[in-house]
């Protein structure tokens, strides 16, 4: 009887403990993760003619996009200031772009537009490079695209701000900015920045600080160096999470960087900001070109209406761009640049969007 009984213990126990295992073995399998992954295809030439705009793309192969980046080359001398960033946006294909309804224009997005224009000058050196974050995430496993636009700017060195929220109980994790018609040589996107929906940021006016987390909105600000266009239009593009999550626990961190200057005219200054230690993954990020004070007073224009953005991507600590197939970028850069005039009292800024685990 003893015997029999010592073998009933024995297996007893064991099946309490493979009992335990097989509890235990779903929470260890569906541990999230959050995984970002850099794509882009290299650089487009041109815009070869005045006042007119290219259109390149990145994809990503696996995951979806949670922002994208633009980085331009220029030229040297005068001519250098004729070639500008018209656009950074999601796109469902590659090539299509959202400007009709606003709202929620898209699901699931694995494109990133990078559009560059021209005024009135052009050079051989001119060229574009996209670059799309790929991200991937056990919880956050569909996103969503939210637009709003805003007719404008039409008169010279004048403000054109539209801001898109996201969805309630969603999570802002990218965003993009587009200014239309490429016609008007003038008119471009100067700022593409998180913030909120609140009194707090002046519903969008004022951009998400440093250290500030779960913005839930972007903005995008046209400008409009020398006036005109009875057409134009600026757009704002939030990438959000897809409805139906659960986004309890899930934290995106931004930071911030801004500083002095370009202020000679037919010059550039860049800023990069990166993901602190404990901050998470880079998923996306913003740049603008100010007159400053962007996370505590409304938006301003900077000091001359030719000033415009030539580059806003994901990069080294040193501001150098990333590979195709990055998957540990940590930083955000953006590239500023004056026109032919000097602009005094402009600032830049740049903007990292990190996420952590909980995402």
């Amino acid at each position: 009887m003893r015997t029999g009984l010592l073998s009933r213990l024995r297996t007893g126990k064991a099946l309490a403990v493979g009992a335990l295992l097989v509890l235990a073995l779903p929470g260890t399998a569906y541990a999230n993760t959050v995984g970002a992954t850099v794509k882009t295809p290299g650089a487009t030439s041109g815009p070869a003619a005045t006042f007119a705009e290219i259109s390149t793309h990145a994809d990503c192969s696996s995951g979806l996009v949670s922002g994208g980046g633009v980085n331009q080359a220029i030229g040297t001398g005068t001519v250098s200031n004729g070639n500008h960033v018209n656009g950074t946006s999601p796109s469902p294909d590659g090539s299509t772009e959202y400007t009709g309804s606003t709202g929620v224009v898209g699901t699931d997005v694995t494109h990133w537009l990078a559009i560059g224009g021209s005024g009135g000058a052009v050079d051989s050196a001119f060229s574009t490079t996209p670059y799309a974050v790929c991200f991937s995430s056990n919880l956050i496993n569909h996103t969503q695209v939210v637009m709003n636009k805003t007719a404008g700017p039409t008169t010279a060195s004048t403000v054109g701000l539209v801001v898109a929220t996201c969805p309630a109980n969603t999570r802002l994790l990218g965003g993009g900015a587009r200014t239309t018609p490429a016609s008007v040589g003038s008119l471009k996107p100067i700022a593409s920045y998180p913030t909120f929906n609140d009194a707090g940021h002046d519903y969008g006016r004022k951009a998400a600080a440093d250290g500030e987390s779960n913005p839930d909105s972007w903005a995008a600000v046209g400008w409009n160096g020398g006036g005109g266009g009875a057409t134009n239009t600026t757009y704002a593009y939030a990438i959000c999470s897809g409805s139906g999550i659960s986004i309890g626990g899930a934290t995106v961190k931004v930071r911030h960087s801004e500083v002095s200057g370009p202020t000679s005219a037919t010059s550039g200054t860049t800023v990069t900001v990166g993901c602190g230690g404990g901050d998470g993954k880079l998923i996306g990020g913003g740049a603008a070109i100010s007159g400053g004070s962007v996370t505590t007073t409304d938006f301003t224009g900077p000091g001359s209406g030719g000033d415009h953005l030539n580059g806003s991507f994901p990069s080294d600590s040193g501001g150098n761009p990333v590979a195709d197939g990055t998957t540990t970028a940590a930083y955000w850069t953006a590239w500023t640049h004056t026109g032919g005039a000097s602009s005094p009292a402009t600032y830049s800024d740049v903007w990292a969007l990190c996420a952590d685990d909980g995402v």
